[in-house]
């Protein structure tokens, strides 16, 4: 009975690029199926019309049922409207072999040693352009595979682009390790380097043909172990290996030895920046003391300007001060005499030790009188010029210190400093005169008695 309407499906396996549908000439309305990752192409009389992608069509073409039956009787039992469906596989076929079909010629850039190589591998095919292919490449044949030993076709992809894989291989992998300045030794360090520059230049023939090729991988490159010129290269290679791990553990112990000194050095930076912070820390505290020492002696230089101006102003000067201490002393001797409960041998007594303080001062007092009264004329300011009395230790005018004479000054038992004559050291304030041990009043120079309590000294 005869085929009123077909279904036509791909029935082929997975490794196959382009697989033709058995059945031809198939009537109208024949229902084609076209799975994922498939396409399809429809040819009526010999013109490739329709390229169907995944799903379920109906194909229209000029063979009609029993009619058609009809006409073939006429063309000898051929189908004048000849019809046919090609299947193309958009899955990416993977892990596909390739390699050299000889050697290759390099000259070894450093040596100038020719050697032989190979070179091998394998990549990933896909077909991007199934129109293209099935035209320029299949043609009439059943279809086509990577290897069609197993497949019955004519023609096999690998067959067909294996001279121009294994020509571009040949021209550019040399060329490729030199321009990369590869060491023939180190090749298999650059593999996917090498293997990237080589994809480029045998794509574009593959892309012709409708077919692309997304990965593109070399596994091997065969070197010549058993030739003597490359087993010099390699004892070449070694020395120079061994040469550079000679330089590099020169190189390291330098650095080590530069590390070192740049710590020694800022070890030394810093010890220095300590001692100079110590210097300055010790500048600044000399410096302290010296401001405190002029501030001490500007506080007692004042001090005196002002005593001074205090007895200018009251009109009395250092004698006045004695003479009053001596009257003091003398009266005190006087009153102790005729005292209640007191004996006429106490009061006597009392006077002589009066009189006898007294006749013991008259030679003192005399000579103090005598020198007073003996003065020459005024000192001199020595800053400001103006008159200074005799004994004073400030200029009354300006405050500046007078310089105590030779007949006016002493040593101080307590600092061994020479300052002028005074109750007291001006410099460390070590007390001059000399007091009663029984009392503890000031007894005048040479006295030999107390004139307060009348204590023999």
């Amino acid at each position: 009975m005869a085929h009123i309407a077909d279904v036509i499906k791909y029935e082929g396996d997975n490794s196959t690029f382009i697989w033709k549908h058995p059945r031809e000439d198939f009537n109208s309305l024949t229902q084609l199926i076209v799975h994922e990752s498939q396409e399809a192409i429809f040819f009526m009389n010999g013109q490739a019309l329709d390229l169907f992608g995944p799903g379920r069509y109906t194909l229209e073409t000029q063979n009609i049922p029993k009619i058609g039956g009809a006409l073939k009787h006429n063309t000898g039992l051929k189908n004048p409207f000849h019809c046919e469906v090609y299947f193309i596989n958009q899955t990416v076929q993977m892990g596909l072999k390739w390699g050299t079909d000889s050697k290759i010629r390099y000259i070894d850039p450093e040596s100038g040693v020719p050697l032989e190589l190979g070179a091998s591998g394998e990549m990933n095919l896909q077909v991007c352009d199934s129109r293209k292919l099935l035209v320029k490449l299949v043609g009439t044949m059943k279809g086509i595979a990577w290897d069609a030993d197993s497949k019955d076709f004519t023609k096999s992809i690998q067959n067909s682009f294996r001279p121009m894989i294994s020509t571009e291989v040949k021209a550019n992998l040399a060329t490729v390790i030199k321009s990369k300045k590869i060491n023939i030794l180190e090749v298999d360090e650059h593999l996917v380097e090498i293997g990237n520059e080589l994809h480029q230049r045998i794509l574009p023939g593959f892309e012709e043909f409708g077919l692309t090729i997304p990965q593109f991988y070399l596994n091997t490159v065969v070197l010549p172990e058993e030739d003597p010129n490359f087993r010099k290269i390699r004892e070449l290679y070694t020395i120079s290996l061994q040469k550079r791990m000679i330089d590099a553990e020169k190189d390291i112990r330098t650095s080590k030895a530069q590390a070192e000194a740049e710590i020694t050095a800022a070890q030394r930076a810093v010890e220095i920046e300590k001692q100079a912070t110590q210097t300055e820390i010790a500048r600044h505290e000399a410096e302290r003391k010296i401001i405190e020492s002029e501030a001490e002696a500007e506080a007692m230089r004042r001090a005196g300007y002002a005593e001074a101006q205090v007895m200018q102003a009251q009109g009395i000067t250092k004698k006045d001060y004695v003479q009053a201490d001596v009257q003091k002393a003398f009266a005190e001797g006087m009153g102790n005499m005729g005292g209640s409960g007191g004996s006429a041998m106490g009061d006597v007594m009392g006077l002589g030790i009066g009189l006898q303080a007294a006749q013991a001062m008259s030679g003192q007092i005399g000579n103090m009188f005598g020198t007073f009264n003996n003065q020459q004329s005024p000192l001199k300011c020595a800053k400001c010029g103006a008159d200074i009395p005799q004994g004073s230790k400030f200029c009354l005018q300006c405050g500046e210190k007078i310089a105590a004479g030779s007949n006016d000054a002493v040593v101080c038992p307590e600092c061994g400093k020479t300052v002028a004559k005074g109750k007291y050291c001006l410099e460390c304030g070590h007390k001059f005169v000399t007091t009663c041990p029984n009392c503890g009043k000031e007894i005048p120079e040479g006295a030999k008695f107390c004139l307060e309590c009348g204590t023999k000294i």
